[in-house]
């Protein structure tokens, strides 16, 4: 069977401008779904997801926390992922941050179930991270290791994510209660049902 690399090799390319429409598309997308999240009060798995647990500890916004998490990923991606994805992730991450400060004043939520939050919200998140991973970029974090994983090992992203955030979502129960971590459990499932679904070898060759 052919590796993912080398049916990479004979793919059509992205166009510059293509990347930059995912990219904006993804981080706009991802920043949404973390809205939802926030307003109902839940977390998610992820850097996200230990952004907002830190920030419960610690005297610092989850924006900033995001992209100090973020510092080390990028430094194991510039190693081992290339610069071309290291650039593109970095690119990503600031977006990330930028995006979350100007929300609020492009976009408010009122009210939003707090199941159909873990599920949209989450579903949400999911297609934001496909349409970055489809151009060789993710969010940083974790993302960076699970996609080091899928071009190496061929490991399925939304399976090992998963297994990442059950582990980050375990790690919330200290600080959240048990029925707001079933929730944000729901949400961490959706966002690796959508990755593991459409993030899979022989469906999409373009990079």
């Amino acid at each position: 069977m052919p590796s993912p690399s080398s049916r990479e090799s004979t793919a059509l390319r992205h166009s510059l401008f293509e990347d930059a429409y995912a990219l904006v598309i993804g981080c706009s997308l991802i920043v949404l779904g973390l809205a939802c999240l926030h307003r109902a009060g839940l977390v998610t798995g992820g850097v996200a997801g230990v952004a907002l647990l830190l920030s419960y500890v610690l005297p610092l916004s989850a924006g900033t926390l995001f992209t100090l998490i973020n510092i080390p990923f990028l430094i194991f991606a510039s190693r081992t992922m290339g610069w071309a994805f290291t650039v593109k992730t970095f690119l990503v991450s600031s977006s990330i941050t930028l995006f979350a400060l100007l929300f609020p004043h492009i976009m408010t939520l009122g009210f939003i179930a707090p199941l159909w939050a873990a599920f949209f919200g989450g579903t949400v998140i999911g297609m934001g991270i496909l349409s970055l991973a489809r151009h060789q970029a993710g969010v940083g974090g974790t993302g960076v290791v699970t996609l080091w994983l899928y071009k190496n090992r061929g490991w399925n992203v939304g399976k090992v994510q998963l297994a990442i955030d059950c582990f980050i979502l375990a790690m919330s129960t200290l600080k959240i209660d048990l029925p707001h971590v079933g929730l944000s459990a729901i949400s961490a499932i959706a966002i690796s049902g959508v990755v593991a679904t459409f993030h899979r070898p022989g469906r999409y060759t373009g990079y």
